[in-house]
């Protein structure tokens, strides 16, 4: 039995335990993977109103977040009173009840729990983790070592051999992205006539409602857009129903709840998006240039240097910055989305998943 760790603030880091355990469910079908958030294993009752606290700041209160990030940097987690000792109860209960022989850990800190365990005289089983951070790591994934650790990148693995200065723990594997990635789709179904944008809104209704006004022109011209709202379905109503009554017969296609990411950016020329570490990654699985509309200070700046680095997608500060950057990669019949794909291709993995995977099936005792 394996267990995985993770935590709900963000998507990535549950993305990343997700993809692994499916990864694991397909290589060892024999082989229990549990995927379980120990906020919510610690504190049921608290660990909702920490998450929508999380989400509020990163949207609404950016600087404060920046400095709340910022000043995490420092801490070690050894001073009283113990904060982690809810989170280090519920780690000891499940190692209680489900007797794992690995654990994989997709958020930080919780390699500090399992030292501290292990310092009590508790027996531990291993403890790999998966590094959601790019780049610009967090020095809190390091507050204490794990037997292995995974990053998505060389660059990110740099950084982290800054931090921990331990070569051979150190696997570049990518992001642990939906299995869906591996199967790529046929040339009828990427096949367009005039181009397909993909836009994945997550920003204030104001933000979104330029952006579309933005991308107004290049629809009214042919373009498909392809608009899955998700969880933000009600919010943004009015805003996607007026734009879609603005262009009687246009292209629209308008998504809720989906489990079609994986292939909508595999089929569509671009992406626009917020630098979340999953769907960034997913990006590159698929490669699919991204304009970047929204960085979350600290946390995602690095995710967002990974792709601007290597020229795969642009960062914009407007959202009629975006609508331009739209326009020029989809001119020329499409060269400079095209190019940028190329570029993408060093750096896809859509397998990652797997190589994770197989690797802690390989090591774990």
């Amino acid at each position: 039995m394996i267990l995985i760790l993770t935590a709900g603030f963000g998507d990535g880091h549950n993305t990343a335990a997700r993809n692994v355990a499916a990864a694991l469910a397909r290589l060892a079908p024999g082989e229990e993977a549990l995927v379980v958030d120990v906020f919510d294993e610690a504190h049921p009752l608290l660990a909702p109103i920490m998450k929508e606290n999380y989400q509020m700041l990163i949207t609404r209160a950016p600087s404060v977040w920046a400095w709340i990030y910022g000043r995490s940097a420092k801490l070690s987690f050894d001073g009283t009173p113990d904060i982690l000792s809810g989170l280090r109860k519920a780690v000891a209960r499940l190692l209680d009840r489900h007797k794992p022989r690995a654990v994989i850990c997709t958020y930080p800190i919780y390699s500090k729990l399992f030292r501290q365990l292990k310092a009590g005289g508790r027996a531990v089983p291993p403890v790999y983790t998966v590094i959601t951070d790019s780049i610009s790591i967090h020095p809190i994934w390091f507050i204490a070592p794990s037997d292995a650790c995974f990053v998505a990148d060389e660059d990110s693995r740099q950084s982290a051999l800054r931090l921990c200065r331990t070569d051979d723990e150190i696997h570049v594997a990518g992001f642990p992205v939906s299995l869906d990635f591996i199967e790529t789709p046929s040339a009828e179904e990427c096949a367009s006539p005039h181009g397909r944008i993909l836009y994945l809104p997550s920003t204030s209704v104001d933000h979104v409602a330029r952006t579309l006004a933005a991308l107004h022109p290049l629809i009214a011209s042919g373009v498909k857009l392809t608009l899955p709202v998700g969880k933000h379905a009600s919010r943004l109503y009015h805003v996607t129903t007026k734009f879609v009554d603005s262009l009687p017969g246009a292209d629209i296609e308008i998504i809720g709840w989906t489990n079609r990411i994986p292939r909508l950016l595999q089929t569509h020329d671009l992406v626009i998006c917020k630098a979340g570490g999953a769907i960034l990654h997913e990006a590159l699985a698929a490669c699919c240039p991204a304009i970047i509309d929204y960085v979350v200070p600290g946390q995602e700046e690095g995710n967002a240097e990974l792709l601007t680095r290597h020229d795969c997608g642009v960062t914009t500060r407007t959202p009629e910055a975006s609508g331009e950057q739209a326009a020029r990669l989809l001119s020329n019949n499409r060269a400079e989305a095209r190019r940028m794909k190329a570029n993408m291709r060093a750096l896809s993995e859509p397998d990652a998943s797997v190589k994770i995977a197989s690797w802690v099936l390989q090591h774990a005792p």
